[in-house]
């Protein structure tokens, strides 16, 4: 059922790339751009706020680009979810040690990016799915 929905709106497994791609790109952006901003707002390291900038950015290129593949292939799709999954756990393993001490914005702000990370898995996964 959730298939037949997923191919009635039309979004596919590229266009949740994209999606994907483009947050990715964007969130990476401000946190490089506004780390020291951000740090004193969310009491998150510069250093950290630079580093997953980074990997952002990088992580969201390399799903633009692999989004140009047509078809994009089941096992790319899959690879994709686990890394959304993998980066999920990291925030929610962030949250929990003592590596750093956020305030509450800064609390949020790791929720937002482990939810915008589970809803792009989802959105993939259905993708890859839909795609068989």
């Amino acid at each position: 059922m959730a298939t037949l929905a997923w191919r009635a709106n039309g979004m596919t497994l590229t266009q949740a790339l994209l999606a994907d791609a483009t947050v990715s790109g964007v969130v990476g952006v401000v946190s490089l751009v506004g780390a020291r901003q951000l740090d004193s707002s969310l009491d998150l390291p510069t250093a950290f706020l630079t580093g997953s900038g980074t990997i952002a950015v990088a992580y969201g290129a390399t799903l633009a680009l692999l989004a140009r593949r047509t078809p994009v292939s089941s096992a790319v799709g899959r690879a994709v979810v686990l890394g959304n999954l993998a980066w999920a756990a990291t925030g929610m393993l962030l949250l929990v040690s003592d590596w750093i001490d956020p305030n509450p914005l800064g609390v949020g702000f790791i929720l937002v990016h482990i939810a915008g990370a589970l809803v792009f898995a989802g959105m993939q996964a259905m993708g890859v799915r839909a795609s068989r």
